[in-house]
């Protein structure tokens, strides 16, 4: 399977925010868009990614600040590691695990078209596994 494959059925949505917001500000879209990633742009190109995990060494971080008070851009994480389309799933899952990260935005032509999560590959995985246990049981029942 592809990662093509994925963002096909689950579709292109990408959930941005800009740099100059406040960390609040990103907790809240968050929150609203019920999804726990933002990729985070400035001047009109990506300049990171906003994640949970984010919002904890935001919190470690705060030295009695609040969210409001911090800026968006001292607190994502710069580096991306990004998926292409044509990826197999398999290897994707792979660095997501190796790299300990639970998202991984998705590009073509290096411009960000939609973002894979953990979750995401779960719920194809589970869904293939009970596809095949339901034709397994057919097979062995005669059906």
């Amino acid at each position: 399977m592809k990662v093509a494959d994925i963002i096909d059925a689950k579709g292109k949505e990408v959930v941005s925010i800009d740099a100059h917001s406040s960390v609040e500000d990103a907790i809240r879209l968050m929150d609203s868009s019920g999804i726990s990633a933002l990729i985070v742009t400035e001047k009109g190109s990506t300049a990171g990614i906003f994640t949970e995990r984010d919002v904890v060494r935001c919190y470690l971080a705060s030295e009695g600040k609040s969210f409001k008070e911090m800026p968006l851009k001292d607190s994502i994480t710069p580096d991306l590691i990004v998926a292409e389309m044509e990826n197999d799933l398999s290897e994707i899952m792979s660095i997501m695990v190796e790299k300990n990260i639970r998202h991984i935005p998705v590009i073509v032509k290096e411009k960000i078209i939609g973002m894979l999560s953990s979750r995401d590959i779960i719920q194809i995985h589970v869904n293939k596994m009970a596809t095949e246990i339901h034709y397994l049981r057919d097979y062995i029942t005669g059906i």
